[in-house]
């Protein structure tokens, strides 16, 4: 079964879609370029474009920008998509495009949203190069390209890890803390990138005159997962869906923020038509700060499992954070009206029904 003929996947889409706190108007008839659209976060986000467009009208022209062709082909099967060509009639058209390599095209979007990057532990490890250009060159090419067109703003898509490590002086993170980062290892490169990221957004704003918003989010999950995504809570959930016990790699003591995909994706909605220009945003839901182990236990409660622990090889080793607490203080987003719908409950047994039956 497809993905979006899941009658749970549907319903949270249509759930986001008909939020009635996001002025979906302020979208109609809009271009929207969207990176990284086969991803966990932004694939939903097409999805929920998608559903507006085919429910409400609303006509927005949705570029979803790819190096794979066959992969974004796969992912949204079910639409009838469309090739870029400069002249396309349909509401979803793909662009073929290495985000590290100087953009070709020319088309005037009036929203960019930058979500293209490697974001999961092997990849830091065995593609850390890689890792560092999609973060930095990627966005400087989505800059470079908006000093030309001038969207009227970019969104990009910032993480929990430019925090660092908590120095043990708070309790929470908000957008003026900065913790711990050795700069000078392997993986820092994933960090360290989304920190020069930021730096980089605030030069072109400053000198460029370009309009850009930031969403910092915590650790992200979903149905719409990579299947080799090599995250903990990917491996636990993988776990859970074949009926497995959990395999923890660690003592589980890491406390973390935690986001279902549609509170990540209506949180990108509302800091792209509420934020204000130039600020970063705390992506988090305090109901959902739970321990590692306590997600596994969650998880294999579902199936009536155990947590089993196992030592992890060097390369998963890697590519870990060695951050122990990573809580995220979301107040500033919330003064925007945005409020999270699903509890960490509640989005594990959908992303477990939804991959079970699909």
């Amino acid at each position: 079964m497809e993905l979006y003929e899941n009658t749970l996947y549907k319903n949270s889409v249509e759930l986001i879609a008909k939020n009635e706190k996001i002025n979906y108007e302020l979208l109609k008839d809009k271009k929207i370029l969207i990176t990284g659209a086969s991803g966990l976060i932004c694939s939903f986000l097409v999805d929920v474009l998608m559903y507006r467009n085919e429910n409400y009208n609303d006509n927005i022209k949705v570029y979803m920008l790819c190096r794979n062709e066959e992969k974004i082909k796969n992912r949204f099967s079910y639409y009838d998509l469309e090739r870029y060509n400069g002249s396309n009639d349909g509401n979803l058209i793909y662009i073929v495009q290495d985000v590290c390599s100087a953009f070709e095209f020319d088309e005037n979007f009036n929203y960019i949203i930058h979500g293209a990057s490697n974001t999961h532990p092997k990849q830091y490890s065995t593609d850390p190069v890689g890792t560092i250009n999609t973060n930095v060159i990627g966005l400087y090419n989505i800059l470079n390209y908006s000093v030309k067109y001038k969207p009227e703003r970019i969104f990009m898509m910032s993480s929990v890890e430019i925090y660092g490590e908590n120095k043990n002086d708070v309790l929470k993170f908000d957008e003026n803390y900065l913790g711990y980062i050795n700069c000078n290892t392997l993986r820092a490169g994933y960090p360290e990138s989304k920190r020069l990221s930021e730096s980089l957004c605030q030069a072109y704003i400053s000198q460029y005159d370009l309009d850009i918003v930031i969403g910092r989010f915590s650790r992200v999950y979903g149905p719409t997962m990579r299947s080799d995504d090599s995250k903990a809570l990917a491996q636990f959930i993988k776990n859970a869906v074949n009926n497995e016990d959990i395999v923890l790699k660690s003592e589980g003591n890491q406390l973390f923020s935690y986001t279902y995909m549609c509170d990540a994706v209506s949180a990108i909605l509302f800091i792209l038509l509420y934020g204000k220009n130039g600020e970063a945003y705390n992506i988090s839901d305090e109901k959902s700060d739970v321990q590692l182990k306590d997600l596994a236990k969650i998880l294999a409660d579902y199936n009536g499992k155990k947590v089993v622990f196992e030592i992890p090889d060097e390369t998963e080793r890697k590519g870990y954070s060695t951050a122990t607490k990573a809580v995220l203080d979301s107040t500033k987003l919330k003064n925007l009206g945005w409020e999270p719908l699903f509890s960490i409950e509640k989005g594990l047994n959908d992303t477990i029904d939804i991959l079970k039956n699909s």
